[in-house]
């Protein structure tokens, strides 16, 4: 541990291992080291013991539940989009070989007290109570230039002024209602609230591209999941460091990270010292270099049924607009089974989740609980929205940002590549490594 390295990476989060991959995969030398006994932080999947243990104050589960060693609970509810930044990272960086992913099985979401697949096929589009059939026509011209549009070249913008557009300015050019702009902006784009409509419509057109990009995939949703749960990705991302030569540290306690004229030179863990000019750490190794931004609440639910309204899919995805239950921010629902290799035969994991927005987070999440009906057992849970409050160029210590309450990684991957840059210099390069000699 006394030697010194390019990069001390501290936790073993998913944002921190992706970095210590890719950047052991650039050449540099880093050690990685996490006050905890297993990988993943805040990002970690946890057995059924373990998740009695964190909320139940160790009380012993019940055994209608089955093997606790069957479960693989996400304490960060995600899917990953199909043709998203995740991807291709896990492709370029050949991670894909440690882990086997299956299709969700649906995207759906909740208008007017009821639930609604997200059409996945144009069959599916005609059929669907979202829209009438003058609306449908108007929303058809929408998608055909959503699809069509290219940021550089002017021929696809069909008259509008991209660079001072908003998103309300196009949906006002295709005479969008707002139930339609709402469907688009929530259950299509993805947005967890309504700022996007005042916003450059550039980034809402991208967000609806890579949707209808990642369906095509798979035809079902455009989403995917890791058999075994996301706490494999972390685990993943760890393999790809230790093979460029990375080196892991679990259950060591930081002591100090040291610094000398206002810049990083050390990290001291049981009275040892590691030399390096950066470290890169999750909010809680720098509790003085980070703000709170809010809190997300999520909600656990252990099921022995599928979701109504959902073609008894083993994997679904329940987006409810804000605008639908009288709130600022979306509330999403993520329900996962044992196809996933993530509970018991028989049994869902439903997670509800969404940005805290009262001072009783929980019944914040009741429409979820409507959608989800009867449970097993509810493990509710807030967590800090923890931001850093600088770039760390000027003592070199990079801090990610804690996981928000969006249903998918576009945003934990825009940190990740953010931190690459300030840290490398360079933007992250995702064409395939090349492979180290024997």
């Amino acid at each position: 541990m006394q030697d010194e390295y390019d990069c001390i990476v501290l936790g073993t989060g998913l944002k921190e291992c992706i970095l210590s991959g890719l950047l052991s995969v650039s050449g540099k030398k880093v050690l990685h080291m996490d006050r905890n006994t297993y990988y993943g932080g805040a990002s970690a999947s946890l057995t059924l013991d373990q998740l009695f243990e964190k909320y139940r104050d160790g009380k012993k589960p019940p055994e209608s539940l089955g093997r606790s060693r069957d479960y693989n609970v996400d304490l960060i509810p995600k899917f990953i989009m199909a043709s998203g930044v995740l991807v291709k990272m896990l492709i370029h960086t050949d991670v894909t070989r440690y882990l086997e992913f299956k299709s969700v099985a649906g995207s759906y979401v909740y208008k007017g007290g009821k639930v609604h697949k997200v059409p996945a096929t144009d069959t599916e589009a005609l059929k669907s109570p979202l829209m009438g059939m003058w609306e449908k026509r108007r929303a058809k011209k929408f998608f055909v230039f959503s699809q069509d549009f290219d940021e550089n070249n002017p021929k696809t913008h069909n008259g509008i002024n991209i660079k001072s557009a908003t998103m309300n300015d196009v949906f006002k050019k295709f005479g969008l209602a707002d139930d339609t702009i709402d469907f688009i902006g929530h259950a299509l784009a993805l947005h967890r609230d309504d700022k996007y409509r005042q916003q450059p419509a550039v980034d809402t057109i991208k967000r609806i591209k890579l949707y209808v990009e990642s369906l095509a995939r798979y035809s079902k949703s455009p989403y995917i999941y890791p058999l075994y749960g996301l706490g494999e990705l972390p685990q993943a991302f760890a393999r790809l460091s230790a093979i460029y030569g990375g080196t892991y540290m679990l259950n060591k306690p930081i002591e100090e990270i040291v610094m000398e004229g206002g810049k990083v030179v050390g990290v001291k863990s049981e009275g040892e010292m590691a030399k390096t000019k950066m470290v890169i750490g999750d909010p809680s190794y720098f509790p003085n270099k980070v703000e709170k931004k809010g809190e997300v609440v999520r909600a656990v639910c252990l099921l022995d049924h599928p979701l109504n309204s959902t073609n008894n899919g083993d994997s679904v995805q329940i987006i409810i607009p804000q605008k639908q239950v009288g709130r600022s921010s979306d509330i999403y629902i993520g329900l996962i089974s044992s196809a996933h290799n993530v509970c018991a035969k028989g049994k869902y994991i439903a997670i509800a989740s969404t940005t805290v927005e009262t001072s009783n987070p929980e019944k914040e999440l009741e429409p979820a609980f409507k959608l989800i009906g009867n449970y097993i057992e509810k493990f509710v849970y807030t967590s800090p929205m923890m931001v850093p409050k600088d770039d760390g160029s000027s003592d070199n210590c990079f801090v990610s940002s804690s996981y928000d309450a969006t249903s998918h990684f576009e945003t934990t991957c825009a940190d990740v590549m953010s931190i690459y840059k300030r840290v490398t210099g360079e933007d992250v390069d995702l064409s395939p490594p090349k492979k180290k000699e024997g």
